[in-house]
C-alpha cells in the first residue's frame, strides 16, 4: 500500500530489451522513491513497450522511433515523408500518421522561339532585299545568342544609339530586332555566327572567313549602306581585302572611299553597297565618350532618314511604271 504521508510509492518495475537489438538481459528491482516526472516517463515509456508487443502478436506493426518514408510520385519524384507520432492518453493505443513535409518541385519549361544554329546562337539575320541599312556586328554575346535578340545585354548601348541618332523613331527593347526591317528598312547581321563572352575570344581563321561569308550575303541582297558596328570589323575586313593590317594613318571612322564599297561582284553591274564605320556600341568599351559615339552614329542616322524620304517619294512613281 501507498505511504500517503511519506508521498512514497511501492514499484515493482520489469525492464525487458528487445530482442532484435541483441540484448537478453532482464532485471527486476524493487524502488522505493518519490513519484518524479523522470519516474513517470519510465514508466509510459515501459507500457509502450508492453503496447507494441500486443499489436505486434496482432499482426500490426507499431514503433516510437522517427523515421522518414520516401513515396514516389506518378512523374517519379520522390517526396519525403515524415512520420508523426500521436499517443491517446491509454497506455495501450498508438496512433501513426504520415504528412508530406513538402510538396514535389515542379520545374519550368523553357519556349525558344527559334532553333539554334550550328554555331549554338538563336540569333538570325535579317537581311530582305534593298535594304537602306544593313547593320555588321562581330558576333553575338551570350545573352544575344541564348535569347535570339540583338545586342541583348543591358549594358549595350546599341538600341539607345539607334534612337538618339534618328534611326528608329524610339528606343526599341532587343525583343524587337526582326521588327526593324518591315518598320525602317534596317536589317542586322553578323560577321561570325559563334556566341562568345567576348571578341577576343574569336580565332583571326573565323573572321577571315565571316569577311568572305559578309560580302556574298551583300552582294546577293544588295542593301544601300553597310555599317560596320566597331572598328574591329573595319580592321578585320581591311585584311582580307589588302593582305596586311590597317595603319593607323588609314583608319578612320564615318564614310569610306567608294572604292571600298562591298559586295562589288565581277561582271556586275551594281556598284555594291557604301561603307560605314561606325563605334562599337559595347559598354565595355570606355575609350570613346557617349557624347563622342553619339556624335558618329548621327552622321549615319541623317543620312537614312534622308535616303527614306527619297525612298518615299519614288514609290509612287514606281506604282505608276507598274
Amino acid at each position: 500500500m501507498p505511504d500517503t504521508e511519506s508521498g512514497n510509492v511501492l514499484v515493482n518495475t520489469t525492464t525487458s530489451m528487445n530482442s532484435d537489438q541483441n540484448r537478453h538481459l532482464h532485471a527486476t528491482s524493487t524502488l522505493t522513491t518519490p513519484v518524479s516526472g523522470y519516474l513517470k516517463r519510465e514508466l509510459a515509456s515501459s507500457n509502450l513497450d508492453n503496447a507494441e508487443d500486443e499489436a505486434k502478436s496482432y499482426g500490426v506493426p507499431a514503433t516510437r522511433k522517427r523515421h522518414r518514408t520516401e513515396v514516389t510520385t506518378e512523374a517519379n519524384q520522390p517526396v519525403h515523408l515524415t512520420p508523426r507520432i500521436t499517443r491517446s492518453r491509454s497506455s495501450s493505443s498508438q496512433t501513426t500518421t504520415i504528412t508530406a513535409s513538402r510538396k514535389p518541385l515542379q520545374r519550368k519549361r523553357v519556349i525558344q522561339t527559334h532553333s539554334p544554329s550550328p554555331s549554338g546562337s538563336l540569333l538570325r539575320d535579317t537581311i530582305p532585299p534593298n535594304l537602306i541599312l544593313l547593320l555588321v556586328g562581330v558576333n553575338p554575346g551570350i545573352m544575344t545568342g541564348t535569347t535570339g535578340h540583338a545586342y541583348a545585354h543591358p549594358s549595350n548601348h546599341f538600341w539607345k544609339l539607334l534612337h538618339s541618332s534618328g534611326i528608329t523613331k524610339i528606343r526599341h527593347p532587343p525583343s524587337d530586332t526582326y521588327k526593324l526591317p518591315e518598320l525602317y528598312s534596317v536589317g542586322n547581321t553578323n560577321i561570325v555566327e559563334r556566341p562568345t563572352r567576348d571578341a577576343s575570344m574569336l580565332s583571326q581563321a573565323e573572321l577571315d572567313t565571316g569577311v568572305l561569308t559578309l560580302e556574298a550575303k551583300v552582294a546577293a541582297k544588295r542593301p544601300d549602306v553597310v555599317c560596320l558596328v566597331g572598328k574591329g570589323i573595319w580592321e578585320a575586313v581591311w585584311r582580307v581585302r589588302h593582305g596586311r593590317p590597317i595603319r593607323k594613318q588609314e583608319f578612320r571612322y564615318g564614310w569610306q572611299d567608294q572604292a571600298e564599297n562591298m559586295g562589288c561582284m565581277s561582271g556586275s553591274d551594281w556598284g555594291g553597297a557604301r561603307v560605314f564605320v561606325a563605334t562599337t556600341t559595347s559598354g565595355l568599351a570606355a575609350g570613346m565618350s557617349m557624347a563622342q559615339k553619339e556624335a558618329i552614329w548621327a552622321e549615319l542616322g541623317t543620312w537614312v532618314e534622308k535616303r527614306r524620304v527619297e525612298k518615299r517619294l519614288a514609290a509612287p512613281e514606281v506604282d505608276e511604271l507598274r
